[in-house]
């Protein structure tokens, strides 16, 4: 099928004018930017990285590198970087993913680009970027963003909604730590037990206040040298403060969310929308209306249900139906599962019983055992008693 030629004409246009920048255009580079975001990005990187210690600021100060899972815009995130900026003590950087990604596991964005943009929180030099928390930490230690690539402490947090059992494995959140031990850095994952019911915004205040004795522990061993190697500490915090029991050191348990699928009709789902936003630049309404069409067009709803799942018929560009094709939607949504009869020194089990749960989180199986225990060794010396 042949385009009409005003349409090949108009795609002429504006491929043409996508190869250079307008003359008018002008690229801002980062020394250039009086944010804190730019001053700590852009060239320069390997000089000032060479003129200060690991871990350290041009200026003296520790850097701890702060991510998450849900975004930058995540109260616990605000909440944390907030307290942390707070205490003068530290350079805090953060790098975190521009929407929710709670669920991404430890997966990492290849053969597309990833966008960063800089972001305003707590006066942090801090950035947003299109990809998960992996992404985040990757990007951050990889000296490409930041003129350092190795900071005293990483840390992901505060997150909403525990990672425990085999939940770790879906974790955006564990994934931000795993990949700073990946690294060699400490680093540490940090959850609040999110009740959809009874917890609010101001839980996260309290949640900073209940982790923050740790942190400072864990930054005054790192640079004595004597915080547990070759893991990763994951801490859960119970909903309500008032009846936290303490720290323990806990080991992962075979507890998992229940996985919900639920058929979803096509006029609720994104994809399937006809019409695009008038807002739209040109470039990008034919590049939507090019994967539209490559897609087989739009989906109509069939009203025959079969096993309880609404089944779509792909209806192609011409509008001829294709009855060999068919296209489904579904949603999935996890739900808590209550765990009972559960050994009181597994992570959930400890979580739900109002202590606040850590768990060290090694790359070997073979390791876990020596984890766990210099984990234990270092949450009994360096917690105080009273707590």
């Amino acid at each position: 099928m042949s385009l009409p030629p005003g349409l090949v004409s108009d795609l002429q246009s504006v491929l043409l004018s996508r190869k250079d920048p307008p003359p008018d255009t002008v690229v801002e580079s980062p020394s250039s930017s009086s944010s804190p975001a730019a001053a700590a990005a852009g060239t320069g990187g390997e000089e000032e990285t060479s003129t200060s210690e690991a871990g350290s600021s041009p200026q003296g100060k520790p850097i701890l590198l702060v991510t998450n899972c849900d975004g930058i815009d995540s109260p616990g995130l605000a909440s944390l970087v907030e307290a942390l900026v707070g205490r003068g003590l530290w350079d805090v950087y953060v790098c975190a993913p521009q929407s929710e990604k709670p669920t991404s596991g430890h997966s990492v964005t290849v053969r597309e680009t990833v966008s960063v943009t800089s972001a305003e929180i707590s006066c942090a030099s801090a950035f947003e970027i299109t990809g998960t928390p992996a992404d985040c930490v990757s990007l951050a230690l990889s000296g490409a963003l930041f003129s350092w690539s190795k900071p005293l402490l990483v840390i992901s947090g505060i997150n909403k909604g525990p990672s425990c059992g085999l939940d770790m494995l879906y974790s955006g959140a564990v994934a931000g730590a795993r990949e700073a031990l990946i690294a060699g850095l400490p680093s540490l994952s940090i959850s609040l037990n999110w009740k959809k019911e009874t917890s609010q915004e101001s839980d996260f205040k309290d949640a900073v206040s209940v982790c923050l004795p740790l942190i400072d522990a864990a930054i005054k061993d790192i640079e004595k040298g004597i915080f547990p190697q070759r893991c990763a500490l994951k801490v859960e915090i119970p909903t309500s403060r008032p009846s936290n029991k303490g720290f323990k050191i806990s080991k992962q348990s075979m507890w998992r969310s229940n996985l919900n699928w639920q058929a979803v009709s096509a006029n609720r789902h994104s994809s399937a929308a006809p019409f695009m936003s008038n807002q739209q630049s040109l470039g990008a309404q034919l590049a939507q209306l090019g994967r539209d069409a490559s897609a087989a067009g739009a989906a109509r709803r069939l009203t025959t249900q079969r096993k309880n799942l609404e089944i779509i018929e792909s209806v192609g560009v011409a509008g001829k139906s294709d009855t060999n094709k068919v296209k489904k939607f579904f949603r999935l949504e996890l739900t808590h599962k209550q765990q009972e009869d559960a050994d009181e020194n597994l992570d959930i089990k400890a979580l739900e019983d109002g202590y606040v749960v850590v768990t060290p989180i090694s790359l070997s199986p073979a390791e876990q055992s020596d984890a766990e225990a210099a984990a234990s060794n270092w949450i009994s010396n360096m917690i105080p008693k009273e707590q």
